[in-house]
Parts: C-alpha cells; structure tokens; sequence
C-alpha cells in the first residue's frame, strides 16, 4: 500500500446541499460589503444550520466574509456583508 500525504484543496468533494442552495448562493455573490441583507426563512434548527455551513464553506472558496443573524420569532435568518 502506497500512502501520500496531499494538500486538503486537492481534495474535491461533491455537495448535495449545493444544489439544494443554489438560489442562496447565487444571491450572496451579489452582496456587497455595507449594502443590502438577504432575509431567508426557515422552518426548523437542522435546516438552518445546513444553510449557515452550507453559505460558510461556500464564501471560504471565495475568501470573502458574511455574516448572519437570526430572528427566532419570524423564523428568519439574515446573510449580509460587512
């Protein structure tokens, strides 16, 4: 057996929650830094957090920064720039 250690970003992995985010990520590319937010809803804690790593490892390929906040009572989360 042959063992070789390799850098992490040769690693390409397949996402399925890519697909399901699509719509997201594309609008975070239109974020710019001290401009508008994007208001999301979600129904459940599980699918929000599938949302905040899916946009997270999403935005460390593109080495920018957002950031998020969420509104438990109307069930929302906001992605925004700084």
């Amino acid at each position: 057996m042959d063992i070789k250690f390799v850098k992490r970003s040769v690693v390409k992995t397949s996402k399925k929650r890519s697909s399901k985010f699509r719509p997201l990520l594309e609008a975070l590319e239109k974020l710019k830094p001290g401009g508008q937010a994007i208001e999301v809803s979600y129904t459940n804690e599980k699918s929000i957090n599938s949302m905040r790593t899916a946009v997270y490892q999403y935005c460390r390929q593109k080495e920018y920064t957002i950031k998020s906040r969420r509104d438990s009572e109307s069930k929302k989360i906001y992605f925004y720039r700084d």
